[in-house]
């Protein structure tokens, strides 16, 4: 699925501010109640705030019920297999670094069939903006277990309840090197909206974890969060060091619901520079030469 969107110069007449009547495609079919509601609106104000060009927007997804995002918001978008939008999203930030590439998805998708895509997205920090939408079960495929499920809880893989020790989101994505980690709530607008924007403006491998309650088959889940706002809602502390993975991996490690902020955020060189050192560097080799010379020449240096 994807959205034609024509380009236009900065300067064009018939450019005009992104508003939500501009952002909004296909009605979102979730269930009523769904926390994804509140994450889609949130997208939609963000792209507002930030201002970029429509045609420079993109938002990709891989399989579940978060991740039929790019059918209800107009961008440029498709929907990749299951657990594979972050590869195809890390090629497209390297063809075309210029794009502002948006990819969502769920606890299953990311951290179960897309885990190993995630880890290596995030230790080459290619320069995107990956929400997870974490209910802690398989919802869309009527409730299984999924690698976030608490112990105990009971579906239709596990009657009994969870036995299998659930993941550390937070502590996973420091651990496997996004350079910027932060968990947000559905059900905290203004708070989600901040932390989306941030993780937009970042440059590098941005990951926001978004609690997001099942109301069909986990429902309640997140109810130790609900309705907390001003000082009653647990945010990052104001003196925690961004830059300290070790403090991050201690906010991380709270109990549920835990804290609500930016975890880690840390400055490095992404994908795409590192790479353009590299050709910069073999240019220098070969001389002024066209592409294609220096290639042929690599090529002959082979045989």
């Amino acid at each position: 699925m994807s959205v034609i969107i024509k380009r236009l110069s900065e300067d064009s007449a018939e450019r005009k501010p992104l508003d939500n009547k501009l952002l909004t495609s296909k009605k979102p079919t979730w269930c009523a109640g769904c926390g994804d509601f509140g994450v889609l609106g949130a997208y939609r104000k963000v792209l507002q705030n930030l201002g970029y060009p429509h045609e420079d927007i993109v938002t990709l997804a891989g399989i579940g019920c978060s991740s039929r995002f790019p059918f209800f918001v107009n961008t440029h978008g498709g929907q990749l297999m299951h657990g594979r939008a972050l590869p195809f999203a890390s090629g497209l930030t390297l063809s075309r670094p210029d794009l502002k590439v948006f990819v969502f998805g769920g606890d299953g998708d990311g951290f179960s069939i897309g885990g190993n895509h995630l880890d290596h997205c995030a230790r080459k920090n290619f320069n995107l903006t990956y929400i997870i939408m974490d209910n802690n079960v398989y919802g869309m495929t009527k409730n299984q277990t999924s690698p976030t499920t608490p112990l105990g809880n009971k579906s239709k893989t596990d009657p009994s309840g969870a036995i299998d020790q659930p993941i550390n989101p937070m502590k996973r994505l420091i651990a496997c090197g996004a350079t910027f980690v932060a968990r947000a709530t559905s059900t905290n607008m203004k708070s989600m909206e901040e932390i989306f924007e941030r993780a937009a403006r970042h440059n590098g491998f941005a990951v926001v974890e978004v609690l997001s309650e099942c109301v069909q088959f986990n429902e309640g889940s997140f109810d130790d969060v609900k309705g907390l706002k001003g000082d009653l809602f647990p945010g990052v502390p104001a003196d925690h060091d961004l830059t300290d993975s070790a403090a991050a991996f201690r906010l991380a490690d709270s109990a549920l619901p835990g804290y609500f902020g930016v975890f880690y955020q840390v400055e490095m060189p992404t994908k795409i520079q590192n790479e353009n050192r590299l050709i910069e560097s073999a240019k220098s080799r070969y001389g002024e030469k066209p592409a294609l010379a220096h290639l042929q020449k690599s090529f002959a240096a082979l045989r």
